[in-house]
Protein backbone atom coordinates (compact mmCIF):
# COMPACT_ATOMS: atom_id res chain seq x y z
CA UNK A 1 0.00 0.00 0.00
CA UNK A 2 2.83 2.36 0.85
CA UNK A 3 4.48 1.75 -2.56
CA UNK A 4 1.15 2.36 -4.33
CA UNK A 5 0.69 5.61 -2.41
CA UNK A 6 4.14 6.81 -3.47
CA UNK A 7 3.43 5.97 -7.14
CA UNK A 8 0.04 7.69 -7.01
CA UNK A 9 1.60 10.75 -5.46
CA UNK A 10 4.27 10.84 -8.17
CA UNK A 11 1.64 10.66 -10.93
CA UNK A 12 -0.41 13.43 -9.37
CA UNK A 13 2.69 15.58 -8.99
CA UNK A 14 3.60 14.97 -12.65
CA UNK A 15 0.11 15.94 -13.81
CA UNK A 16 -0.01 19.04 -11.65
CA UNK A 17 3.36 20.13 -13.05
CA UNK A 18 2.18 19.52 -16.62
CA UNK A 19 -0.97 21.53 -15.99
CA UNK A 20 1.01 24.35 -14.39
CA UNK A 21 3.34 24.35 -17.39
CA UNK A 22 0.34 24.68 -19.72
CA UNK A 23 -0.78 27.86 -17.96
CA UNK A 24 2.75 29.24 -18.21
CA UNK A 25 2.94 28.81 -21.98
CA UNK A 26 2.88 32.07 -23.93
CA UNK A 27 0.23 30.91 -26.41
CA UNK A 28 -2.07 29.84 -23.58
CA UNK A 29 -1.66 33.17 -21.81
CA UNK A 30 -2.46 34.93 -25.10
CA UNK A 31 -5.53 32.74 -25.51
CA UNK A 32 -6.76 33.72 -22.04
CA UNK A 33 -6.21 37.41 -22.80
CA UNK A 34 -8.14 37.08 -26.06
CA UNK A 35 -11.09 35.42 -24.30
CA UNK A 36 -11.16 38.15 -21.67
CA UNK A 37 -10.90 40.96 -24.24
CA UNK A 38 -13.17 39.56 -26.95
CA UNK A 39 -15.82 37.78 -24.90
CA UNK A 40 -15.57 39.25 -21.40
CA UNK A 41 -14.55 35.87 -20.02
CA UNK A 42 -13.40 35.80 -16.40
CA UNK A 43 -9.63 35.22 -16.37
CA UNK A 44 -9.56 33.36 -13.06
CA UNK A 45 -12.38 31.06 -14.17
CA UNK A 46 -10.65 30.32 -17.47
CA UNK A 47 -7.31 29.67 -15.80
CA UNK A 48 -9.06 27.21 -13.51
CA UNK A 49 -10.61 25.42 -16.52
CA UNK A 50 -7.33 25.26 -18.44
CA UNK A 51 -5.40 24.32 -15.33
CA UNK A 52 -7.41 21.10 -15.17
CA UNK A 53 -6.79 20.20 -18.83
CA UNK A 54 -4.89 17.03 -19.61
CA UNK A 55 -3.15 17.16 -22.97
CA UNK A 56 -3.48 13.87 -24.82
CA UNK A 57 -1.00 12.00 -27.01
CA UNK A 58 -3.89 9.75 -28.07
CA UNK A 59 -5.61 12.76 -29.64
CA UNK A 60 -2.52 13.64 -31.67
CA UNK A 61 -2.10 10.02 -32.75
CA UNK A 62 -5.75 9.75 -33.82
CA UNK A 63 -5.84 12.93 -35.87
CA UNK A 64 -2.58 11.91 -37.55
CA UNK A 65 -4.17 8.79 -39.06
CA UNK A 66 -7.67 9.79 -40.26
CA UNK A 67 -9.84 7.18 -41.94
CA UNK A 68 -10.24 9.56 -44.88
CA UNK A 69 -6.62 8.77 -45.83
CA UNK A 70 -7.58 5.17 -46.63
CA UNK A 71 -8.28 3.96 -50.20
CA UNK A 72 -11.97 3.93 -51.06
CA UNK A 73 -12.47 0.16 -50.86
CA UNK A 74 -11.19 0.11 -47.25
CA UNK A 75 -13.03 3.28 -46.22
CA UNK A 76 -16.27 1.99 -47.73
CA UNK A 77 -16.05 -1.27 -45.80
CA UNK A 78 -16.15 0.62 -42.52
CA UNK A 79 -19.57 2.14 -43.18
CA UNK A 80 -21.39 0.18 -45.89
CA UNK A 81 -22.15 -3.01 -44.03
CA UNK A 82 -25.42 -4.84 -43.25
CA UNK A 83 -25.46 -3.95 -39.56
CA UNK A 84 -25.25 -0.22 -40.29
CA UNK A 85 -27.92 -0.49 -42.98
CA UNK A 86 -30.24 -2.33 -40.57
CA UNK A 87 -29.50 0.26 -37.91
CA UNK A 88 -30.50 3.01 -40.32
CA UNK A 89 -33.79 1.32 -41.14
CA UNK A 90 -34.54 0.94 -37.43
CA UNK A 91 -33.61 4.57 -36.74
CA UNK A 92 -35.91 5.69 -39.56
CA UNK A 93 -38.83 3.69 -38.17
CA UNK A 94 -38.22 4.83 -34.61
CA UNK A 95 -38.01 8.53 -35.48
CA UNK A 96 -40.29 8.65 -38.52
CA UNK A 97 -42.32 11.68 -37.39
CA UNK A 98 -39.29 13.86 -36.65
CA UNK A 99 -37.52 12.80 -39.84
CA UNK A 100 -40.52 13.55 -42.02
CA UNK A 101 -40.93 16.94 -40.35
CA UNK A 102 -37.28 17.73 -41.00
CA UNK A 103 -37.62 16.65 -44.64
CA UNK A 104 -40.60 18.97 -45.10
CA UNK A 105 -38.89 21.89 -43.36
CA UNK A 106 -35.39 21.63 -44.82
CA UNK A 107 -35.90 19.71 -48.08
CA UNK A 108 -33.25 17.11 -47.25
CA UNK A 109 -34.15 13.45 -47.97
CA UNK A 110 -34.76 11.35 -44.87
CA UNK A 111 -32.22 8.75 -45.92
CA UNK A 112 -29.44 11.37 -46.14
CA UNK A 113 -30.10 12.63 -42.60
CA UNK A 114 -30.24 9.07 -41.31
CA UNK A 115 -27.04 8.09 -43.13
CA UNK A 116 -25.11 11.07 -41.74
CA UNK A 117 -26.04 10.07 -38.20
CA UNK A 118 -25.21 6.46 -39.07
CA UNK A 119 -21.76 7.30 -40.38
CA UNK A 120 -21.01 9.71 -37.55
CA UNK A 121 -22.08 7.73 -34.48
CA UNK A 122 -23.89 4.55 -35.54
CA UNK A 123 -27.19 6.28 -34.76
CA UNK A 124 -26.03 7.70 -31.45
CA UNK A 125 -24.45 4.50 -30.14
CA UNK A 126 -20.87 5.79 -30.27
CA UNK A 127 -20.57 9.51 -29.58
CA UNK A 128 -16.95 9.44 -28.39
CA UNK A 129 -15.11 9.00 -25.13
CA UNK A 130 -12.65 11.91 -25.19
CA UNK A 131 -13.17 14.93 -22.96
CA UNK A 132 -13.91 17.72 -25.42
CA UNK A 133 -11.90 20.28 -23.46
CA UNK A 134 -8.86 17.99 -23.49
CA UNK A 135 -9.15 17.24 -27.21
CA UNK A 136 -9.57 20.84 -28.28
CA UNK A 137 -6.84 22.12 -25.95
CA UNK A 138 -4.43 19.48 -27.20
CA UNK A 139 -5.09 20.33 -30.84
CA UNK A 140 -5.05 24.07 -30.21
CA UNK A 141 -1.76 24.13 -28.33
CA UNK A 142 0.10 20.97 -29.38
CA UNK A 143 -0.86 20.43 -33.03
CA UNK A 144 0.70 23.31 -35.01
CA UNK A 145 -0.59 22.01 -38.34
CA UNK A 146 -4.16 23.02 -37.43
CA UNK A 147 -3.64 25.13 -34.34
CA UNK A 148 -5.52 28.15 -35.72
CA UNK A 149 -8.63 26.13 -36.51
CA UNK A 150 -8.76 24.32 -33.19
CA UNK A 151 -7.98 27.45 -31.19
CA UNK A 152 -11.12 28.88 -32.75
CA UNK A 153 -13.08 25.75 -31.86
CA UNK A 154 -11.80 25.90 -28.27
CA UNK A 155 -13.09 29.46 -28.04
CA UNK A 156 -16.46 28.37 -29.43
CA UNK A 157 -16.61 25.48 -26.98
CA UNK A 158 -15.97 27.68 -23.96
CA UNK A 159 -18.64 30.12 -25.14
CA UNK A 160 -21.05 27.20 -25.62
CA UNK A 161 -20.33 25.93 -22.12
CA UNK A 162 -20.97 29.39 -20.68
CA UNK A 163 -24.22 29.78 -22.62
CA UNK A 164 -25.45 26.36 -21.47
CA UNK A 165 -24.17 26.81 -17.88
CA UNK A 166 -22.04 23.66 -18.23
CA UNK A 167 -18.73 22.72 -16.69
CA UNK A 168 -16.46 22.51 -19.76
CA UNK A 169 -14.92 19.35 -18.31
CA UNK A 170 -18.19 17.38 -18.38
CA UNK A 171 -18.80 16.88 -22.11
CA UNK A 172 -17.28 14.06 -24.14
CA UNK A 173 -16.89 13.62 -27.87
CA UNK A 174 -14.49 12.57 -30.61
CA UNK A 175 -10.74 13.05 -30.64
CA UNK A 176 -11.36 16.18 -32.75
CA UNK A 177 -13.90 17.68 -30.36
CA UNK A 178 -17.05 16.70 -32.28
CA UNK A 179 -20.04 16.20 -30.04
CA UNK A 180 -23.30 14.37 -29.69
CA UNK A 181 -25.42 12.21 -31.98
CA UNK A 182 -24.56 14.22 -35.14
CA UNK A 183 -20.97 15.00 -34.07
CA UNK A 184 -21.10 18.77 -34.34
CA UNK A 185 -17.93 20.69 -33.61
CA UNK A 186 -18.57 23.65 -31.25
CA UNK A 187 -18.84 26.29 -33.99
CA UNK A 188 -21.38 24.16 -35.84
CA UNK A 189 -23.39 23.66 -32.67
CA UNK A 190 -23.59 27.38 -32.01
CA UNK A 191 -24.41 28.19 -35.66
CA UNK A 192 -26.68 25.35 -36.81
CA UNK A 193 -28.02 23.24 -33.92
CA UNK A 194 -31.75 23.68 -33.35
CA UNK A 195 -34.36 22.97 -30.68
CA UNK A 196 -36.39 20.79 -33.02
CA UNK A 197 -38.95 19.58 -30.47
CA UNK A 198 -39.48 23.03 -28.91
CA UNK A 199 -38.71 21.93 -25.37
CA UNK A 200 -36.59 25.02 -24.70
CA UNK A 201 -33.24 23.21 -24.88
CA UNK A 202 -30.91 22.35 -27.76
CA UNK A 203 -29.69 18.88 -26.85
CA UNK A 204 -27.74 16.96 -29.51
CA UNK A 205 -26.32 14.55 -26.92
CA UNK A 206 -29.45 12.75 -25.74
CA UNK A 207 -32.29 14.06 -27.92
CA UNK A 208 -32.58 12.43 -31.40
CA UNK A 209 -35.17 15.03 -32.47
CA UNK A 210 -32.73 17.90 -31.97
CA UNK A 211 -29.98 15.88 -33.68
CA UNK A 212 -32.20 15.22 -36.71
CA UNK A 213 -33.33 18.83 -36.99
CA UNK A 214 -29.78 20.08 -36.59
CA UNK A 215 -28.50 17.88 -39.44
CA UNK A 216 -31.32 19.02 -41.70
CA UNK A 217 -30.72 22.66 -40.83
CA UNK A 218 -26.99 22.30 -41.43
CA UNK A 219 -27.54 21.06 -44.98
CA UNK A 220 -30.23 23.63 -45.71
CA UNK A 221 -28.02 26.52 -44.63
CA UNK A 222 -25.14 25.15 -46.71
CA UNK A 223 -27.25 25.22 -49.85
CA UNK A 224 -28.98 21.86 -50.21
CA UNK A 225 -31.15 21.85 -53.34
CA UNK A 226 -34.36 19.95 -52.75
CA UNK A 227 -35.03 17.31 -55.39
CA UNK A 228 -31.66 17.75 -57.09
CA UNK A 229 -29.21 14.92 -57.71
CA UNK A 230 -26.18 14.08 -55.60
CA UNK A 231 -23.81 12.03 -57.74
CA UNK A 232 -23.82 9.78 -60.80
CA UNK A 233 -21.61 6.89 -61.93
CA UNK A 234 -19.30 7.87 -64.78
CA UNK A 235 -17.22 6.24 -67.50
CA UNK A 236 -13.93 7.65 -68.79
CA UNK A 237 -11.89 7.05 -71.89
CA UNK A 238 -8.73 4.96 -71.68
CA UNK A 239 -6.60 8.10 -71.94
CA UNK A 240 -4.99 10.60 -69.60
CA UNK A 241 -7.78 12.31 -67.65
CA UNK A 242 -5.58 14.17 -65.16
CA UNK A 243 -6.81 17.55 -66.41
CA UNK A 244 -10.35 16.59 -65.43
CA UNK A 245 -9.36 15.44 -61.92
CA UNK A 246 -9.30 18.89 -60.37
CA UNK A 247 -7.85 19.51 -56.92
CA UNK A 248 -10.08 20.31 -53.97
CA UNK A 249 -13.77 19.59 -53.58
CA UNK A 250 -15.24 22.53 -55.48
CA UNK A 251 -17.15 21.91 -58.72
CA UNK A 252 -14.93 23.72 -61.21
CA UNK A 253 -15.76 22.13 -64.57
CA UNK A 254 -19.04 21.77 -66.44
CA UNK A 255 -20.60 18.57 -67.69
CA UNK A 256 -19.82 19.89 -71.16
CA UNK A 257 -16.12 20.04 -70.24
CA UNK A 258 -16.33 16.47 -69.01
CA UNK A 259 -18.04 15.26 -72.17
CA UNK A 260 -15.39 16.97 -74.30
CA UNK A 261 -12.75 15.09 -72.29
CA UNK A 262 -14.41 11.74 -72.88
CA UNK A 263 -16.42 11.40 -69.66
CA UNK A 264 -19.98 10.11 -69.82
CA UNK A 265 -22.46 9.83 -66.97
CA UNK A 266 -25.38 7.58 -66.22
CA UNK A 267 -28.48 9.73 -66.54
CA UNK A 268 -28.93 13.19 -68.03
CA UNK A 269 -26.84 16.04 -66.64
CA UNK A 270 -27.18 19.51 -68.12
CA UNK A 271 -24.00 20.36 -70.09
CA UNK A 272 -23.82 23.69 -68.23
CA UNK A 273 -24.01 22.13 -64.76
CA UNK A 274 -20.85 22.28 -62.66
CA UNK A 275 -19.53 18.87 -61.64
CA UNK A 276 -16.42 17.21 -60.25
CA UNK A 277 -14.91 13.96 -61.48
CA UNK A 278 -14.16 11.54 -58.65
CA UNK A 279 -11.62 8.74 -58.98
CA UNK A 280 -12.12 6.18 -56.20
CA UNK A 281 -9.52 3.51 -55.57
CA UNK A 282 -10.59 -0.14 -55.46
CA UNK A 283 -8.46 -3.26 -55.06
CA UNK A 284 -8.41 -3.89 -58.80
CA UNK A 285 -8.45 -0.37 -60.20
CA UNK A 286 -10.59 2.75 -60.05
CA UNK A 287 -14.26 3.60 -60.26
CA UNK A 288 -15.45 7.01 -61.45
CA UNK A 289 -18.32 9.23 -60.34
CA UNK A 290 -19.48 12.73 -61.06
CA UNK A 291 -20.16 14.82 -57.97
CA UNK A 292 -23.05 17.29 -58.24
CA UNK A 293 -23.95 20.30 -56.11
CA UNK A 294 -25.61 18.33 -53.30
CA UNK A 295 -22.56 16.06 -53.08
CA UNK A 296 -20.49 19.17 -52.45
CA UNK A 297 -22.95 20.20 -49.72
CA UNK A 298 -22.38 16.87 -47.96
CA UNK A 299 -18.64 17.59 -47.98
CA UNK A 300 -19.33 20.74 -45.94
CA UNK A 301 -20.14 18.38 -43.05
CA UNK A 302 -16.80 16.58 -43.47
CA UNK A 303 -14.37 17.88 -46.07
CA UNK A 304 -13.83 14.53 -47.76
CA UNK A 305 -15.14 13.05 -50.99
CA UNK A 306 -14.88 9.59 -49.41
CA UNK A 307 -17.09 10.71 -46.54
CA UNK A 308 -19.73 12.15 -48.86
CA UNK A 309 -19.72 9.02 -51.00
CA UNK A 310 -20.11 6.81 -47.91
CA UNK A 311 -23.07 8.90 -46.79
CA UNK A 312 -24.64 8.69 -50.24
CA UNK A 313 -24.19 4.93 -50.63
CA UNK A 314 -25.33 4.17 -47.08
CA UNK A 315 -28.39 6.36 -47.68
CA UNK A 316 -29.21 4.48 -50.87
CA UNK A 317 -28.86 1.12 -49.11
CA UNK A 318 -31.08 2.23 -46.23
CA UNK A 319 -33.73 3.59 -48.57
CA UNK A 320 -33.73 0.33 -50.52
CA UNK A 321 -34.45 -1.69 -47.38
CA UNK A 322 -36.88 0.65 -45.64
CA UNK A 323 -40.51 -0.38 -46.01
CA UNK A 324 -43.05 2.29 -45.03
CA UNK A 325 -45.64 1.16 -42.53
CA UNK A 326 -43.67 -1.81 -41.21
Amino acid sequence: MKFKTVITGFVLLFLSQAEAELLQRAEVAAFVRDMVTEYDYDADELNDVLGRVQLSEKVIAAISRPAEALPWHRYRSIFIKPSRVRGGVEFWRRHLVQLEHARELYGVPVEIMVAVIGVETRYGNNTGGFKVINSLSTLAFDYPKRSKFFTGELKQYLLLAREQSLDPHTLKGSYAGAMGIPQFIPSSYRAYAVDFDDDGLIDIWENPADAIGSVGNYFKVHGWREGAGITAPASVRETDNSALLTKGLELKLSMGDMAAGGVTAEGDIDPAEKVKLLQLENKDGYEYWLALHNFYVITRYNHSALYAMAVYQLAEAIRAQYQPGT
